[in-house]
């Protein structure tokens, strides 16, 4: 049994430790937020935290979180990831809505480690997430507000 914390609350797994994290949260624990997009940690869907960190959950082994703090998009409560759910929602920044929890959690991530970053430290911390939909610029200019202190 693997016991790890989800989104402040303690919570176990008895699926093999070799399980990708991505699916004990989806099947086993029900959080449906984090998407599976691609299986092969390139497109950023499955984006969650590890101990603050962004991580990608379909890679990750269940394994991997044993004693760890793991938050998805249901438990992101920071300052900077209430900012960014604001500014998503102001700014109209989904289309499909498929990749947004995992650019909202990586959009924190970076706004945690560096709350002011340039555009290009924007463009570079987001470059891994992708967007079917092309909605990268409402993307970036959603991280620009928060940062600069709009929303």
């Amino acid at each position: 049994m693997i016991e790890f914390t989800l989104n402040g609350r303690t919570v176990t797994s008895e699926s093999p430790s070799d399980t990708p994290l991505l699916w004990v949260i989806r099947d086993e624990l029900k959080l449906k937020g984090t998407k599976f997009g691609c299986g092969i940690a390139q497109c950023g869907a499955c984006s969650i935290h590890v101990d603050g960190e962004v991580a990608r959950s379909c890679v990750l082994p269940l394994g991997g979180v044993e004693g760890r703090s793991v938050t998805t998009i249901e438990g992101l409560e920071t300052p900077a990831g209430k900012a960014l759910q604001s500014a998503w929602e102001k700014l109209q920044v989904p289309q499909c809505g498929y990749c947004q929890s995992g650019q909202l959690m990586a959009a924190a991530d970076l706004l945690s480690r560096n709350p002011k970053p340039s555009d290009e430290q924007i463009a570079e911390h987001m470059n891994g997430n992708l967007c079917r939909c092309m909605a990268y610029a409402r993307i970036h200019k959603a991280i620009r507000a928060v940062a600069d202190g709009e929303v």
